[in-house]
């Protein structure tokens, strides 16, 4: 985004509005259907829980954010507090993020196309994954989302209130109707089910990790990405994040209770919670009650709202693949603009093709919402750990918004980041933090490049993040049976172990910022004293 002095044009509500937007993406569609899978009634605890944590990680970002009020990934402000390493790591885990959500977007209209009754759609999807023609029209509908961004800035850039009130009024609307036409209160506690945690407890915290719950709150960003063009930014900001976490929070939780409640009793005593079968599961189920204009309502939704977050996503992914050619982290001609469009075409064109790979690697909803969650969770990681350190690296710099008691609510979103990964189960974790680490070999180029001038600077403030990913990947190996782990850390001990060593791991963090980083970083964002 360019930065002549832009307008502050963006109302407190309706920043929050775009919040809600980015939030509520296909998550909704299947996050209900997926988390009731692993967790069973207890889903519902995953989503108030995964709500809470999600805000405390937020509040990190809202101070960064309001300091360094510019649009990009959000892998920066690790740049800014502690230099090059940690700032291609985070940066990188960010475009990992990013690059899964076009195909899991693509993927969940193509899932509900596949209960529209048509003959062309209907073999879309075989044994819950996209067969080859369901593959062939999510492809189609990824290549529609680029040759939006082809032509054009930013289409989507910003939510328009009017889709975002009809994305609201959809799930309200099915998540009332279920309640009061098709509800089942004997399906929360049946003993021939499995009663309320018939999978255990530390389902319900895998459910957070994967089950789409993380992935669904993902969108808090927007705000803060766009908190350069927003009124009032210290309060509308912070009010726009936690508010628009809350709001949907509170359509999650309506959303999962209304599933829960309508799934049908004898189909559940037949095959329990793991052996629900939905291509499209709450057009499934209105349809079931007879409710066909809300079925054929919701079967509209299922390509308008997610084909909208993939456009969007589309061009967000470009300009963060452009950003890190822009910082030297990665070949100049991928961040070249369309000399009079100001397109980044070749960004856009190598992220079609990655995004194709994850597509054809995941093929189905469940696979695609874990690896994001977890690729999102480890981008987020550096937030709490960069707001602490720049307090004391950069005190004089310009805080709109100064977080009240930072010194537990930082630490805490640590925690909650690393407990996340923690959860997501080995080995998913372990391959999702080794695909982090390939961002190393960047910063490898980039200091040969630059004769290793300040390489044992940039050693000393980014090594922690290296040390934190190898031992949180050797903790999740060794952790409990529950979490796919070898069982050396009994369940119970390894959320202390984890705690313990991510507070470890944050204290030598915020002691190894790089005050000159920051001074270079945040005058080159305008965020000192001055602007």
């Amino acid at each position: 985004m360019t930065h002549h002095k832009e307008k502050r044009s963006i109302s407190p509500l309706a920043l929050m509005f775009t919040c809600l937007g980015s939030i509520i993406g296909s998550g909704w569609l299947f996050g209900a259907f997926n988390t009731a899978k692993i967790a069973g009634p207890a889903a519902i605890l995953a989503w108030i829980l995964g709500m809470l944590m999600m805000i405390v990680i937020a509040l990190s970002y809202v101070e960064l954010g309001t300091m360094s009020p510019e649009s990009g990934g959000m892998g920066r402000y690790a740049q800014y507090s502690h230099g090059p390493l940690a700032g291609v790591l985070a940066s990188w885990a960010n475009w990992i993020s990013m690059l899964v959500i076009p195909p899991i977007e693509a993927v969940a209209s193509v899932q509900y196309m596949a209960g529209w009754g048509l003959s062309w759609t209907q073999g879309f999807v075989q044994g819950g994954s996209l067969s080859s023609s369901g593959l062939l029209a999510a492809t189609l509908l990824m290549l529609l989302y680029v040759l939006l961004n082809f032509w054009t800035v930013a289409l989507f850039a910003k939510s328009n209130t009017a889709i975002t009130f009809f994305k609201l009024v959809v799930p309200l609307l099915t998540g009332v109707c279920l309640l009061y036409y098709g509800f089942h209160p004997q399906n929360f506690t049946d003993p021939a089910a499995g009663g309320v945690a018939p999978y255990g407890w530390a389902a319900v915290l895998t459910g957070v990790a994967t089950g789409g719950v993380v992935f669904s709150f993902n969108g808090f960003q927007s705000p803060i990405n766009l908190a350069g063009e927003a009124q009032r930014p210290g309060r509308s900001v912070p009010l726009a994040v936690v508010g628009g976490l809350l709001l949907a929070g509170l359509i999650y939780v309506l959303l999962q209770v209304a599933f829960i409640g309508a799934v049908d009793p004898q189909t559940l005593h037949a095959a329990g919670w793991k052996g629900l079968h939905f291509k499209s599961p709450f057009a499934e189920l209105v349809g079931a009650l007879g409710l066909n204009w809300l079925a054929l309502t919701l079967y509209a939704d299922a390509v308008i709202s997610p084909s909208g977050t993939g456009i969007t996503y589309t061009a967000t992914t470009a300009r963060a693949l452009q950003a890190l050619s822009r910082s030297g982290y990665m070949p100049a001609w991928l961040g070249r603009l369309h000399p009079t469009l100001r397109v980044p075409r070749a960004a856009l064109i190598v992220n079609l093709v990655l995004s194709l790979l994850a597509l054809y690697l995941f093929p189905n909803w469940e696979e695609l919402a874990a690896v994001v969650s977890v690729t999102c969770v480890v981008g987020f990681l550096t937030g709490p750990v960069s707001v602490a350190s720049l307090r004391r690296t950069a005190p004089d710099a310009r805080r709109p918004l100064r977080l009240p008691a930072l010194n537990l609510l930082a630490p805490l979103g640590f925690v909650f980041a690393s407990l996340l990964v923690y959860w997501s189960r080995w080995p998913l974790n372990g391959e999702i933090m080794l695909l982090v680490m390939l961002g190393l070999p960047i910063f490898l180029v980039l200091q040969a490049r630059e004769g290793w001038r300040d390489t044992p600077r940039h050693l000393r403030s980014g090594g922690w993040l290296v040390a934190y990913l190898a031992v949180m990947t050797l903790l999740s190996y060794l952790g409990s049976h529950e979490f796919g782990g070898i069982g050396l850390l009994p369940y119970g001990v390894d959320f202390a172990v984890v705690a313990a060593v991510s507070l470890a791991f944050y204290s030598w963090g915020i002691r190894s910022g790089d005050a000159q980083a920051a001074s270079e970083g945040l005058a080159g964002s305008h965020a000192l004293s001055g602007d």
